[in-house]
């Protein structure tokens, strides 16, 4: 199918298939005023994208911090651009400019990226408790528990972890009949509202139980370590007697606490409630906790670090300096070439 009209009317041609050639993603419809939340989400996406560019920058260009911590920072700035880049392009391309029909295979390939870069979120936010756990707690340990190696390691489960666990879905929509309806009511290719609308005419048991497990192990489990982990990490605040570096600890801590608030809590509540929540509350709650946190992850986590903001001023000075120097030596030569240039002229002018 060469070309994707917003038409409604086509759907009702659509009976009795096994697999569409497209779904019709209903996404904010009944919302007034939508054209300010979609500068809204633009704004974000830019900032996320600066943001998030920034702190990779600065992490890849200063050897000081490439640390087991900081692998975990890098990543996550990774897939908080992943994240915004799989998801609001196409949103705004769609609801923007009335594109609003996706294809099977495109709808799947949506589906597939969205949740593995969301996945991945809850699993950086896990190994970053999991890194102050062992900072606070352990510290006399930290370099042997912590080190690049191990660091390496769980992030590279953590993505093979995260893309396992969406294929699973992902293969038992690829076995439903979507013999009636098309529309799916979400703004992207959402799995609950897409393998709704192959029940009447498939058995969903499978899908149905995989919504309910998967949350439960991506998102219900980390968030219950992370509990588990600042319970311990309060714990032990209390024997540190040094006033700064207890409040070094906590202003860290707090700062991971409130992304990981921003992120968990609207996501489960969704997960939780999701047949007593509204259509469009749960539409614009799970929008917001996928374009929010990529933006207030490098604002509120990184760029608050002390060791990270010397990094960003020191690689700025260093700019700085090298661009100054650049411009010395260009006007050094011009300053120079144009002194030559006088003395031929006054060398000319003695001979004649």
């Amino acid at each position: 199918m060469t070309f994707l009209t917003s038409d409604l009317s086509l759907t009702e041609n659509i009976t009795n298939i096994i697999r569409p050639p497209y779904f019709y993603l209903s996404g904010f419809t009944g919302i007034p005023h939508m054209e300010y939340y979609y500068v809204f989400l633009s704004l974000v996406y830019i900032i996320s994208l600066i943001g998030n560019a920034a702190v990779m920058f600065v992490i890849f260009m200063d050897r000081s911090l490439h640390s087991p911590k900081y692998i975990v920072v890098f990543n996550l700035a990774l897939t908080d651009v992943c994240e915004t880049t799989a998801l609001v392009p196409k949103l705004l391309d769609m609801f923007l400019f009335g594109r609003q029909f996706i294809s099977y295979n495109q709808c799947l390939t949506n589906l597939f990226f969205v949740f593995v870069f969301l996945f991945m979120q809850s699993f950086n936010l896990t190994i970053l408790s999991y890194d102050r756990l062992v900072a606070i707690c352990c510290p006399l340990r930290y370099h042997k528990l912590v080190s690049h190696r191990s660091m390496f390691q769980l992030t590279g489960a953590a993505w093979a972890f995260a893309v396992l666990i969406i294929l699973i879905p992902v293969g038992f929509i690829t076995r439903l009949s979507f013999c009636g309806s098309v529309v799916i009511n979400s703004y992207f290719c959402d799995h609950y509202p897409l393998y709704s609308l192959a029940a009447p005419c498939s058995d969903v048991l499978p899908n149905r139980v995989l919504s309910q497990l998967i949350p439960f192990i991506v998102f219900y489990i980390p968030m219950i370590f992370i509990i588990a982990s600042y319970i311990c990490i309060i714990h032990a605040l209390f024997t540190i007697t040094l006033p700064g570096d207890r409040h070094r600890a906590i202003k860290t801590c707090t700062s991971h606490l409130i992304l990981v608030a921003i992120f968990y809590l609207p996501i489960n509540i969704t997960y939780i409630f999701v047949l007593f929540i509204p259509t469009n509350i749960r539409i614009l709650n799970l929008s917001l906790t996928s374009v929010l946190p990529p933006m207030l992850n490098p604002i509120i986590y990184v760029l608050k670090t002390e060791e990270f903001k010397v990094s960003a001023k020191k690689l700025l000075r260093r700019v700085a300096k090298r661009a100054v120097v650049s411009g010395g030596f260009g006007s050094g030569r011009v300053s120079m070439g144009t002194l030559t240039g006088l003395r031929l002229h006054s060398r000319i002018r003695n001979k004649l």
